[in-house]
């Protein structure tokens, strides 16, 4: 996560911090002093930068903290309040109109921000919410743009309205739209033409484009791997067109990430979404408390289960359930709930979300190859064999390897593995909860 870098300096902070009985004003300012260092470090704005720590230290160098029985935990609970007032306190969603009505979003943003992807991910995760969007190619600059998105849209299942290169933006958005009201779309969502820098030229198209049709919601795309430039970037944004809100992408890189601490403070807009990697499912609702939680390596334990509830289908969760209770659990079970996991995302990413693991997982190296590895092993088994493990016999798992392209050896730790899960989940079946509660998940079977 972009955090990695600013979580640990902190956790090692505060780990100083709780070593000790009691706190002076001097501890709380050497360790405030320390914190400002790793905030400026990860690139937060110097002025917020500033306004934080001198928030965390009036609610710090108080009697409460000084004298309480834990003062390490208590000031690193002021920190964690304080962050997530600075990252926007309240999630905020995209405003739309009821689902009769057309809601009109329009995308901006400089280019590489990824903001063409982005676009095809909000309509995909607005279609799930049971809109039905329309895709709307403004970008007739860039040098492949519109293929881009009807590409995109056509994985998300999603239409897009394009008229070439050869019109002028604005005439495409009223197209667009006069399409969308006569075939009963609701959202019309348009990506508008990127820049390599903010210019006059673009921020008139873009004015332009508002000017002529009612545009309810300005959505900034930016790349969170600019760190600082992120921020200035929305700032301008802000200034010459009033946005609504931001996306963040590439939030998931090796970046210092200041600008997901920067923006709301600097802007007053708050971040939306934010893009967690390059697959078309990868955009997530953005939660101050939970993105704070992340940073102070206290894990995300909500958008865990939220992903694993948005993937495990409830019918088939019980019908898992029933299998692991008569032991007919088989590989094709088990190939089912590894794609499930693969859905949800990379296994670092998804060990990095419970409390306390991002730091042990610092220096392990979790081969996300393995699982193809896996995948090529069981799909080179027969449906019989697959079906019925139990006739797994030297011979055939010869065969199995070499289709794979593995050796017999690995094969014979899969099939160890499987066996060993299968007597765990049989033992362990009754105490599995179902899918329907938060906090009642089905973690898929052998991870």
């Amino acid at each position: 996560m972009a955090f990695e870098n600013l979580s640990d300096k902190l956790q090692n902070i505060f780990k100083n911090l709780k070593g000790k009985g009691r706190l002076s004003e001097a501890d709380v300012k050497t360790a405030l002093k320390e914190v400002k260092m790793a905030l400026l470090e990860a690139d937060v704005n110097f002025k917020v930068v500033k306004s934080f720590v001198a928030s965390v230290q009036e609610r710090a160098v108080g009697q409460d903290v000084l004298t309480s029985l834990t003062p390490g935990q208590m000031v690193i609970k002021i920190v964690n309040e304080e962050m997530v007032k600075l990252l926007g306190e309240q999630t905020v969603e995209l405003s739309l109109k009821p689902s009769g009505e057309i809601t009109v979003i329009m995308m901006c943003g400089l280019q590489g921000a990824g903001k063409t992807t982005t676009t095809a991910k909000l309509a995909g995760k607005l279609k799930s919410k049971g809109r039905k969007p329309l895709l709307v190619a403004c970008d007739i600059y860039r040098p492949a743009a519109i293929d881009q998105l009807q590409i995109n849209g056509e994985k998300q299942g999603v239409s897009v309205f394009s008229m070439g290169d050869k019109h002028k933006p604005v005439n495409i958005a009223k197209a667009a739209l006069e399409h969308a009201e006569k075939n009963g779309y609701n959202v019309v969502i348009i990506d508008t033409a990127g820049r390599l820098h903010i210019d006059e030229a673009m921020m008139d198209e873009l004015k332009e484009i508002k000017n002529s049709l009612t545009v309810h919601q300005t959505v900034l795309v930016v790349d969170a791997m600019t760190g600082q430039d992120a921020v200035n970037v929305s700032e301008m944004f802000n200034e010459k067109l009033t946005i609504d809100g931001v996306i963040l992408t590439k939030l998931d890189g090796d970046t210092r990430g200041g600008a997901a601490l920067s923006i709301r403070a600097v802007t007053g807009r708050p971040i939306l979404y934010a893009g967690m990697g390059e697959k078309l499912s990868d955009l997530e609702q953005f939660y101050p408390d939970r993105m704070a939680s992340r940073i102070l390596g206290m894990g995300d334990i909500l958008t865990l289960i939220d992903k694993a509830q948005a993937e495990f289908d409830e019918t088939k969760a019980k019908e898992m359930e029933r299998k692991f209770k008569k032991a007919e659990f088989d590989f094709n079970d088990f190939l089912e709930q590894m794609q499930q996991v693969k859905k949800m995302g990379g296994l670092n990413d998804l060990l990095g979300m419970l409390p306390g693991m991002g730091k042990q997982l610092k220096d392990v190296e979790i081969d996300e190859n393995a699982l193809s590895s896996t995948e090529a092993i069981i799909y080179s088994m027969t449906k019989k064999e697959r079906a019925n493990p139990d006739i797994l016999n030297p011979s055939r798992k010869k065969r199995i390897a070499a289709g794979a392209g593995v050796s017999i050896n690995e094969v014979n730790a899969l099939v160890k593995q499987f066996e060993q899960s299968k007597k765990m989940m049989k033992q362990f079946s009754g105490m599995m909860g179902g899918k329907g509660k938060r906090g009642k998940f089905k973690m898929p079977f052998g991870f």
